[in-house]
C-alpha cells in the first residue's frame, strides 16, 4: 500500500490492483495549489472548502461523506461519527478507517477532542493513523499525541499543519514532534506499507507534501 499526502487532509491511498481513495480534497481557497488528482474514491470527514472539493478530483469518483459501512471494490470503509458537542453546539466529522486486505488505515478528519475509550476500542487494530496535529479547528499538538497513545497504530502520519502559503493558522509540525518525543525525524515523499514490515514500536513518519504533483 502506498500513501501519498497533498497538503492539509488530503491524501491519496493506493495498491496494486485494487481502488484509490483520496480523503478531503481542499480548495484553492486555502492557499494551497489546485488539486490534480483521479480516485475511484473520495471521502469528506466534513463540509468545508479546506476537505470537501470534490470538483477537483477527476473521473467520477464514487463520494463518501458521511457516517456508515462501504465497500467499494472490495475494500471496505467505515465512517465513524467523532462530533464534538460544546456549549450546545455540535461540530461534525466523520473519521474514516480503510480496510485493504489485512492492512487498515485510519483518517481523523478534524477530530477535535479526545475519544471516549470505547469508541477507540471500536476501531480494533489501526495500522497507520492519519492524524491532525497542528490545532485551529482539530488537534493540538499535547492532545494528537494522548489520541495516539489510545489508539497505537503502527505508523503515525501527522496532518493539518501548518505549510507555507496555507492561509489556515495551524501550528508546525515541530510541536506535535516534541509533544510525542521525536528528535529524529524520518522524512518521506511517500509512505510504503506492507503486512510484512510493520514496525514493533509505533513509527512517526512525516511525509513530504506533494504539492506541484499530479
Amino acid at each position: 500500500m502506498d500513501i501519498s499526502w497533498y497538503g492539509h487532509s488530503c491524501f491519496r491511498i493506493t495498491e496494486r490492483g485494487q481502488i484509490s481513495i483520496i480523503t478531503d480534497p481542499f480548495s484553492t481557497d486555502i492557499g494551497l495549489p489546485e488539486l490534480k488528482l483521479k480516485g475511484d474514491v473520495v471521502t469528506i470527514s466534513h463540509d468545508e472548502n479546506g476537505h470537501n472539493n470534490i470538483e477537483a478530483i477527476r473521473g467520477e469518483p464514487h463520494i463518501i461523506a458521511g457516517p456508515g459501512e462501504y465497500e467499494v471494490g472490495g475494500v471496505f470503509i467505515s465512517g465513524i461519527a467523532m462530533h464534538y458537542v460544546e456549549d450546545d453546539s455540535i461540530r461534525w466529522n466523520v473519521a474514516y478507517q480503510f480496510q485493504y486486505g489485512d492492512l487498515t488505515v485510519m483518517h481523523l478528519g478534524d477530530l477535535s477532542h479526545i475519544p471516549n475509550q470505547s469508541t477507540v476500542e471500536a476501531l480494533g487494530e489501526v495500522n497507520v493513523l492519519l492524524i491532525p496535529v497542528g490545532g485551529g479547528n482539530a488537534l493540538p499538538p499535547s492532545q494528537a499525541a494522548d489520541v495516539i497513545a489510545m489508539i497505537e497504530p503502527h505508523y503515525i502520519v501527522p496532518m493539518h499543519y501548518a505549510l507555507p502559503g496555507l492561509r489556515v493558522k495551524l501550528d508546525p509540525v515541530d510541536k506535535f514532534l516534541k509533544a510525542v518525543g521525536v528528535s529524529k525525524v524520518q522524512e518521506e515523499e511517500m509512505l510504503r506499507v506492507t503486512t510484512g514490515s510493520l514496525p514493533e514500536q509505533p513509527q512517526v513518519v512525516v511525509l513530504q507534501p506533494r504539492l506541484d504533483l499530479e
